[in-house]
């Protein structure tokens, strides 16, 4: 078996091209890695908090600090606030209702975004609130 488990041809003797599939092998791995860290990439973004919450955008309220993002799929909605600028910690929060229902909320010193949080919302009208530093803003009665 060669270098990094990839079995050779059983061909290549020292000095007859062996140091040479360890290389190409090596390229490839580093190759791979580089593909899987450009497409899969590390950094947060606001982008992210699309994929926090399943579900079709339904409804984004925009403020000075940041935004409330609202989804919603047949049977549940769910609700994120995003950091305007992502990096420092700050006090963020959100807060979903479904009507007839307590409200559910995620609070506390965040970089990015609030969030997500998840109510059942099948054939209810829903309410949002989010928060940035000190600004909120809410959605109303939504989705009835």
């Amino acid at each position: 078996m060669g270098l990094l488990g990839i079995r050779g041809t059983g061909r290549a003797t020292r000095g007859s091209g062996g140091g040479r599939q360890a290389l190409v092998q090596l390229l490839v791995l580093a190759l791979v890695s580089a593909v899987g860290l450009v497409l899969g990439g590390t950094g947060a973004s606001s982008a992210d908090a699309v994929s926090a919450c399943g579900g079709r955008p339904a409804k984004t309220v925009k403020f000075a600090t940041g935004e409330l993002r609202v989804y919603r799929s047949r049977a549940y909605a769910c609700a994120v606030t995003v950091a305007k600028k992502p990096g420092k910690r700050r006090q963020m929060s959100v807060q979903l209702q479904a009507r007839g229902a307590r409200p559910v909320g995620d609070s506390g010193r965040y970089t990015t975004q609030a969030g997500p949080v998840t109510v059942s919302a099948l054939h209810r009208c829903i309410r949002a609130t989010g928060s940035v530093s000190g600004t909120s803003r809410s959605t109303g009665w939504i989705l009835c």
